[in-house]
């Protein structure tokens, strides 16, 4: 029944949120129409929303996702290669539970963890 899931993060700017996935993560803007306040974006399979929130606080932010990959070792060469930071303590290490992992933040400190079954 259920088919897909589109996470809903929030963003402070707008254009600093979509610089940051185009340019450094790789996604591409959905859609043909600007919506005030709201961003869509995808890459490959999966998409995340965004909704604007001025006020928030980036160190209250608790915003997380969880996004599964099946060519690990090449999605993260390919964020250190567009100079994306990766979480200080987020490198691509295998993990007790089975995964493959990295995990990195957005401009409004979202965590993005990134992961692969071995």
């Amino acid at each position: 029944m259920l088919t897909a899931i589109h996470p809903k993060l929030p963003m402070r700017d707008k254009n600093v949120t979509r610089a940051f996935y185009i340019n450094k993560l790789g996604f591409k803007e959905l859609g043909t129409v600007d919506y005030d306040g709201y961003l869509m974006l995808a890459k490959d399979q999966i998409e995340i929303h965004f909704f604007e929130f001025k006020d928030i606080n980036p160190k209250e932010n608790y915003g997380m996702v969880y996004l599964r990959t099946d060519n690990i070792e090449g999605l993260y060469q390919e964020f250190l290669d567009t100079n994306t930071v990766i979480h200080p303590n987020g490198p691509l290490e295998t993990k007790p539970w089975g995964q493959k992992e990295f995990a990195l933040l957005d401009p409004d400190k979202n965590l993005l963890t990134f992961g692969q079954g071995l």
